[in-house]
């Protein structure tokens, strides 16, 4: 399955995520259901993301999001 880069700002600066389309479309799910932004969502996860790659937080972060949900 071929990734998708989206661009997103982020605290003031451009950066582009690639993640699989079923992660796009559970992020843009989620964000919906919140009530926010995208950039808002992948703001938080860069922000709590230390040194791990932006796009692997993600990943985990929808993971932990779905397993909440499950539980």
């Amino acid at each position: 399955m071929p990734l998708i880069k989206r661009s997103i700002s982020l605290a003031g600066h451009r950066t582009s995520i690639s993640l699989e389309p079923d992660f796009w479309s559970e992020m843009d799910r989620l964000a919906r259901a919140e009530g926010r932004s995208l950039a808002s969502l992948v703001g938080e996860i860069d922000a709590m993301r230390g040194d791990e790659p932006l796009a692997s937080s993600v990943r985990v972060w929808i993971l932990n999001r779905l397993r909440e949900t499950r539980d």
